[in-house]
């Protein structure tokens, strides 16, 4: 029995994805699949090939979120100029006694043409559409003096603005939890394509005067914010006007002003290429572990066996023998130890210290110059430039060489030491 079930049309990327030849290996004859997607079998290509680099972690879906992915056409440009004009502007001429606003349409192809060869804009009964302004997009500049997302296949350059609410911060007690912080979301989006817009505007009325009241209106708005407060706002700039006067045999009397617009807008495109490459959303950091990692004696005081009491810190469980292997508390405070000690001046080249060394536990090497860091005025003091750092007493003492280090000590510079020290 054939299926009833409706046919359901592509979607645009599945279109585009179907318009792309798999690249075929010239080596080995397999094919590698489409380059914009990856796959078990293309994953090279993806990555290497067109530079893209996937992270699952940042294919965040927008589905059931209320901010949707940031994007601005041309018609919206458009739009911002038409809302202006209606909004902001409203042109009103006086005729017969009565005030009548000025309707505005944009200039279609077709309407358009038919201003230009009968000199006027007629309604679809053949009558004179007067007064009336009239405005189309001319021209569009790509302004490259603002900011370039460097490549658009792979763009490197975002702007990002934060969410007042994460969905996955729901029933999450923040209090109790330690070391923890709420996460953050941020909807990213690439950098815009900066443009310059020209259009071409046409007014048409009865009168000079009522041509006059609607240019006196327009040029005080221009070297302003045209558009929407609740949506877009672009920078409008018009720095010229022309009138002229048409009276012909058998014909009406019709008054023209023209002009041009220059818009600084902007676009965002809603492209198959920025969905594919580009981020969308992504959460903040909630929690940030450090921990104390080390190479030379792991095998040495990294004991096996029976955790002794709660105050030993659990590694990865052994092979066998019910045990687990932890860090000695004794080695774990020796690791983090880092007392800082304020020095005392002997000589031009001796400064001592009153603090002795911890012992370092068994499987460490022996506690040296190397667990120390000195500065003299901020400024770290080489090991090459140290001739003895050494402890007697309870007493650390440093000589230092001025050939190598480039000075000397005074009474006035201030010594510090930090490392192992056992008070």
């Amino acid at each position: 029995m054939p299926s009833i079930r409706k046919p359901q049309p592509k979607s645009q990327k599945e279109i585009s994805n179907g318009l792309v030849d798999p690249y075929v290996s010239p080596e080995t004859g397999q094919s590698l699949g489409n380059p914009n997607t990856q796959t078990e079998f293309n994953q090279f290509s993806a990555n290497d090939q067109n530079g893209v680099n996937f992270n699952r972690s940042l294919q965040m879906s927008f589905k059931d979120d209320t901010t949707k992915p940031f994007t601005l056409g041309l018609q919206d440009i458009d739009e911002s100029i038409m809302y202006y004009f209606q909004n902001v502007i409203r042109p009103t001429v006086l005729q017969n006694g009565v005030r009548i606003p000025v309707p505005v349409i944009y200039g279609s192809p077709e309407r358009w043409k038919s201003t230009q060869k009968d000199g006027y804009y007629k309604d679809k009964n053949g009558a004179i559409m007067s007064p009336l302004i009239m405005f189309k997009r001319d021209t569009i500049d790509k302004n490259r003096s603002l900011s370039n997302k460097l490549d658009a296949n792979t763009p490197h350059l975002y702007t990002s603005f934060k969410k007042t609410y994460n969905l996955k911060n729901d029933y999450s007690n923040f209090n109790i939890l330690n070391n923890r912080i709420p996460t953050e979301q941020f909807i990213v989006n690439v950098v815009p394509d900066y443009v310059t817009l020209t259009y071409s505007c046409t007014i048409q009325t009865y009168y000079v005067e009522q041509l006059n009241k609607i240019i006196e209106a327009v040029n005080y708005a221009s070297d302003s914010y045209w558009g929407d407060p609740e949506r877009f706002k672009f920078k409008a700039s018009i720095d010229s006007y022309s009138t002229t006067v048409e009276i012909t045999d058998n014909t009406n009397r019709i008054v023209k002003g023209t002009f041009s617009i220059k818009l600084f807008g902007y676009v965002v495109p809603d492209t198959i290429q920025k969905e594919l490459t580009a981020i969308k959303k992504y959460n903040s950091k909630s929690q940030v572990i450090i921990g104390i990692e080390t190479v030379n004696g792991m095998s040495e005081f990294v004991s096996s066996g029976k955790k002794k009491s709660s105050t030993s810190f659990p590694l990865t469980p052994t092979s066998g023998g019910g045990g687990e292997n932890y860090i000695d508390p004794v080695t774990l405070a020796y690791l983090s130890t880092n007392i800082q000690k304020l020095g005392t001046f002997n000589s031009s080249t001796t400064i001592t210290f009153a603090s002795g060394w911890l012992n370092s536990p068994i499987g460490l090497p022996t506690t040296s110059l190397n667990n120390f860091s000195i500065f003299c005025n901020g400024t770290l003091i080489e090991n090459t430039a140290i001739i003895s750092f050494t402890e007697s007493g309870g007493i650390t003492t440093l000589v230092i060489s001025p050939s190598l280090l480039g000075y000397s000590f005074n009474s006035n510079d201030e010594v510090i030491a930090i490392g192992k020290f056992n008070s």
